[in-house]
């Protein structure tokens, strides 16, 4: 084909299509391709201006969900000052992270992004805490009911959103949002869980992102909190990939660009897996389970529990939007609960069990 009839027939394709030939032109041949999605579980006319990961990418951001993440907690619970990281801004440095490797390994950046933004929309309020709390409280009623955010914020984007139509994502979004977690287990060189990997390079990106991420930002926030020092840190660790966030981010980073580049899997040096799984424990130690650092929690559990028992027993305080005669009510209370921000948690709270105790509207005036 001549070169003019090549520009004349691009000239014909819309925005999308553009967009789609450039991913097959330029991308990875590992890379997931926008035509090559397996789908939507609800058939949908394509957008003429984006490609269908760039439009999930639009409906995570825009969704409710999404906003809320503004006001829950990442590490500490209802912190003082205006540095300290919210669960959106680490759901923005994950995605950042994971987009910074997905363009240096030429993936796509647009369906790591969307993965990236949706990964932690089912977060409960106050943190890991919450969704313990919530998990325990679902437990001790019944055996097989539990909470995970991973799973729940696949919940969130398949039923919950969009006066439950749910967001309608397609498959390789879904998929990196559910499996992009493996709690507290250490990661490692060729993992051999392959049953919970994501199905594309760009949701196994978000995986180890997430952890580099809230690795690296929650020991910066315990630092400024007085929890640790920075001279705490683990020496082998600080003479590896040295001090400061900064170093530490860009080890990281460049290490597993380094490690995945012409690879069928995204990877770590063995010893930057170490090195994440020293830091892993060290905060699990120091921070995440310390009960000095961590007494807030007490006051979570307090309210969680309380408000659970008090839905339980007013099913009709809850809003309409979350009963469903296709779920148990205890997992329309966790579905409430668990997309309430840490304020209006304690909003919720004190409307129930404290008592006004000046109620003005009683007061009548004496002529």
């Amino acid at each position: 084909m001549k070169w003019g009839d090549f520009v004349s027939k691009f000239d014909n394709l819309s925005i999308r299509e553009r967009f789609e030939h450039r991913e097959v032109a330029l991308l990875s041949k590992r890379a997931c391709l926008s035509i090559n999605s397996k789908g939507r579980k609800v058939f949908e006319e394509k957008c003429s201006t984006r490609t269908d990961f760039q439009r999930d990418r639009d409906r995570i951001i825009y969704s409710k969900a999404f906003k809320r993440l503004k006001h829950k907690t990442q590490c500490f619970i209802y912190p003082e000052g205006d540095y300290f990281r919210t669960r959106l801004t680490h759901t923005l440095e994950v995605t950042q992270i994971g987009r910074s490797i997905a363009r240096a390994l030429n993936l796509n950046e647009d369906l790591t992004e969307a993965i990236g933004l949706g990964h932690d929309l089912g977060h409960a309020p106050f943190g890991h805490a919450g969704e313990k709390i919530l998990d325990s409280i679902l437990t001790s009623i019944s055996p097989n009911e539990r909470f995970r955010h991973n799973e729940q914020s696949l919940r969130v984007v398949d039923v919950l959103e969009n006066n439950r139509k749910g967001l309608n994502l397609t498959y390789e979004v879904r998929n990196g949002i559910l499996k992009h977690t493996k709690g507290r287990s250490d990661l490692h060189v060729g993992d051999s869980d392959k049953s919970f990997m994501p199905c594309t390079l760009e949701g196994r990106i978000i995986r180890i992102s997430d952890r580099v991420g809230y690795l690296n930002h929650d020991i910066d926030d315990s630092i400024m909190a007085g929890i640790i020092k920075e001279s705490d840190l683990p020496k082998e660790v600080v003479k590896e990939i040295g001090s400061t966030s900064s170093q530490r981010l860009n080890a990281m980073i460049s290490d597993i660009i380094n490690m995945s580049l012409e690879k069928d899997d995204i990877y770590m040096s063995e010893k930057m897996y170490e090195c994440l799984n020293i830091l892993k424990e060290f905060m699990f130690q120091r921070v995440y389970t310390d009960p000095n650092a961590k007494l807030e929690e007490v006051k979570a559990r307090r309210m969680l529990e309380s408000m659970f028992e008090y839905f339980r027993k007013n099913p009709n305080k809850i809003p309409s939007d979350f009963l469903n005669d296709d779920i148990s009510l205890e997992r329309s209370i966790s579905d409430y609960i668990s997309g309430m921000s840490d304020s209006f948690a304690i909003y919720t709270y004190e409307e129930i069990f404290i008592p006004k105790v000046w109620d003005f509207s009683v007061l009548k005036r004496e002529n």
